[in-house]
């Protein structure tokens, strides 16, 4: 009888309760407040064509059943939703929805997004998935159901949240994926069967994405680009709030350098969104470049290195001097590096061999 994200509906049901609210709408009582007699004369025709029973009959020989508030099943987390909370949802798939949730994150972005954006969605769910992680997202085509098969083909757990009935998917080019998702996961809404998407369902739905989830990540995203509602949702409920960079010269990307200028965290991969999201101590890898022979010397020796000159010979005082040691010291740590082949000796002076000076100075020149 409400359209999905009704706040208004939503008061009744917390102040009069479900029974009294379908009573006053199936038998034309008295009208509620907060709006307007037209509002509430489309209401009452909405009640006159709503069959509880058939919808329930429906979802049931496809298999859906539904979930409510205070059933064992609900994940209490979207009753951060307040007023604006599900009256319910429509569940299709065998895990429990509400043990899956306490463990997810929302992974989001463009429908017509690039192969780098595909690449990195189906990448960053899959390793999610790989550490027990649930993958949730809006079953579209691009990022969505690139990450949908990133979890699957890993083997790992994914929910897909959809703006019409489970029992008709939309977009009808991922029947396949819903399916799947189906067999190894779960797909939800909170339409009742048979009914058909709109774009202003979509926006309502992903404000389900957004509380049900730990938190967020936007792939790719253009500055109008509906993933972002989904964010700005999560920041809302304050759940946590990632993006995934892309180039500057990619309008795909905007929206998500956008987020990253305000108030999301710049995510590369599934370790740094489980650090997040995770338990502490969950923490990242950090982040390091080639190790390189010189990086196994001894700090002293590492010192002396630096202190040569690029080209040329120098002497022992110099190079001393440059390292902050003594000459005594010097000249050890200079024996030292000949035999590990990095200097040779030139009469009274040192220079660092062929070899050496590729293998300081080059990483420098790339800086």
């Amino acid at each position: 009888m409400l359209e999905p994200g009704d706040e208004v509906g939503g008061r009744w049901l917390r102040e009069w309760g479900a029974v009294e609210v379908a009573r006053r709408l199936r038998d034309g009582g008295p009208q509620l407040v907060g709006v307007t007699d037209r509002r509430w004369a489309g209401l009452l025709a909405r009640a006159r064509d709503a069959g509880a029973r058939r919808d329930l009959d429906t979802a049931r020989r496809a298999g859906v059943r539904f979930v409510c508030p205070g059933d064992v099943e609900w994940p209490r987390q979207l009753d951060d939703l307040g007023d604006g909370r599900p009256l319910g949802l429509w569940v299709r798939g065998r895990p429990s929805l509400r043990m899956w949730a306490l463990r997810s994150v929302a992974v989001v972005g463009a429908r017509a997004c690039t192969e780098y954006g595909a690449q990195v969605a189906a990448t960053l769910a899959s390793g999610l998935a790989e550490r027990g992680w649930v993958v949730v997202s809006g079953g579209a085509f691009g990022v969505d159901g690139a990450a949908h098969r990133g979890a699957l083909g890993a083997g790992g757990a994914t929910v897909a949240v959809l703006a019409c009935g489970v029992d008709r998917p939309y977009p009808r080019g991922h029947t396949e994926l819903f399916a799947r998702i189906a067999e190894q996961g779960l797909v939800i809404g909170e339409l009742p069967p048979g009914e058909h998407p709109t774009a202003s369902r979509f926006v309502v739905r992903n404000r389900v994405i957004a509380a049900l989830t730990r938190g967020t990540v936007v792939v790719e995203a253009a500055h109008r680009s509906g993933s972002l509602s989904t964010a700005r949702a999560a920041l809302r409920l304050g759940r946590h709030t990632m993006g995934v960079p892309g180039p500057v010269t990619s309008g795909l990307s905007a929206g998500v350098h956008e987020l990253l200028r305000a108030d999301a965290v710049l995510v590369t991969g599934a370790a740094e969104v489980v650090e997040l999201v995770g338990e502490m101590g969950d923490l990242a890898p950090v982040g390091q470049g080639p190790v390189l022979p010189r990086d196994l010397l001894e700090p002293a020796a590492r010192q002396v290195l630096a202190a040569l000159p690029g080209s040329g010979t120098a002497g022992v005082a110099l190079i001393a001097r440059g390292a902050q040691t003594t000459e005594d010291d010097a000249v050890a740590r200079l024996y030292e590096l000949r035999s590990l082949g990095y200097v040779e000796r030139h009469g009274d002076g040192w220079k660092l061999t062929r070899q050496a000076v590729i293998s300081v100075r080059a990483p420098r020149s790339r800086r």
